[in-house]
């Protein structure tokens, strides 16, 4: 691949571990076709916005700090964001990562929404729990509306919500004392 035009088109060739693995190489030896991923990622279009957010998220992994740049920008596409697989990527990378100035506000509503919406999947609400959480270890004042939603959704959802909700609470509890 010669240029980050041709990106696109290897982001279709296949939904896969395989081509993720791939493309986020290249992305990490070629720089430059970084800033073509994320604005197919923030498009928002299915299915290549979710496999571009997929290698974002896979070199965000690895390399978190090449994702710095965009984080306000990912931040602000959240809401508009339909599929849950650009929800549970963007909130991946953004839990790897310091929240830009100027979006905490943004970000601690979108997750307090998410986590507390019967109808946002559990993956987002694990995510939105620990970025939460991460918040409130610079705002402590946070701690206990976080305890507070968690408890409130706690019989209303899934097992795996409440296995990583009660690990959340238990810390939250510690830090409350």
């Amino acid at each position: 691949m010669t240029n980050p035009a041709s990106l696109e088109n290897l982001l279709m060739i296949e939904m896969s571990r395989r081509n993720t693995d791939i493309l986020s190489e290249l992305v990490l030896q070629k720089p430059e076709f970084l800033d073509r991923l994320v604005e197919i990622f923030l498009r928002n279009e299915e299915p290549v916005s979710r496999r571009a957010a997929w290698v974002a998220d896979t070199i965000s992994e690895q390399r978190p700090e090449l994702l710095f740049p965009y984080l306000s920008e990912i931040i602000k596409s959240l809401k508009l964001f339909c599929h849950d697989g650009l929800k549970r990527h963007s909130l991946r990378i953004i839990n790897r990562s310091p929240v830009p100035a100027g979006k905490t506000g943004e970000l601690l509503s979108i997750c307090f929404d998410w986590l507390l919406s019967p109808r946002e999947a559990v993956a987002a609400k694990v995510h939105c729990m620990d970025i939460l959480y991460r918040l409130s270890q610079s705002e402590p004042d946070l701690k206990k509306e976080l305890a507070d939603s968690i408890e409130w959704r706690l019989n209303e959802e899934t097992a795996g919500f409440r296995s990583h909700g009660v690990k959340v609470l238990t810390q939250l509890y510690k830090e409350m004392k």
